[in-house]
């Protein structure tokens, strides 16, 4: 994230949450600001004119890396923005010899769970769960307003 891409990343993140309320899909509000200064890494999608218009935001919990966030302005969506970042995180996460990359997400929204699932992810048992994992579950109890899933995938 460059100094400066705040006001613009949540602007992106923002936008991205219509892609849901045009869904029929009522989140509770959330604070993007939050998300960024919670965030280990964040990475930046950005447009010709060089603006953010995607990012991907990870934390690690139980010694794994795991994506809190992919966001893309839906002006910038079905392009392969968002598949570009979850590449590079996934990536990235093979640098450090780390052996699997999780997230949360919506189990049978089509740009979640069966997105994710194309590109390599698979359910994580809960037994396969460590303790900040089970303890972020339960935090996004809120968000569960449709049937939610825990998945992971071998990161590179």
């Amino acid at each position: 994230m460059r100094a400066g891409d705040e006001p613009d990343l949540v602007r992106v993140s923002l936008a991205a949450d219509t892609v849901f309320a045009d869904a029929g899909v009522e989140l509770p509000p959330d604070d993007p600001r939050a998300l960024l200064a919670h965030a280990d890494r964040v990475l930046v999608a950005v447009d010709s004119d060089g603006r953010p218009c995607g990012l991907a935001a990870t934390v690690v919990v139980d010694g794994h890396p795991h994506l809190e966030q992919i966001a893309v302005d839906p002006g910038h969506g079905r392009r392969g923005v968002g598949s570009a970042l979850l590449a590079a995180v996934c990536a990235e996460a093979a640098a450090p010899g780390h052996t699997r990359i999780t997230l949360t997400t919506f189990r049978d929204l089509p740009w979640n769970g069966p997105w994710y699932t194309a590109r390599g992810f698979a359910p994580l048992p809960r037994a396969a769960w460590g303790p900040e994992l089970a303890r972020l579950w339960e935090a996004e109890a809120p968000i569960r307003v449709l049937p939610r899933i825990v998945m992971a995938r071998e990161p590179g």
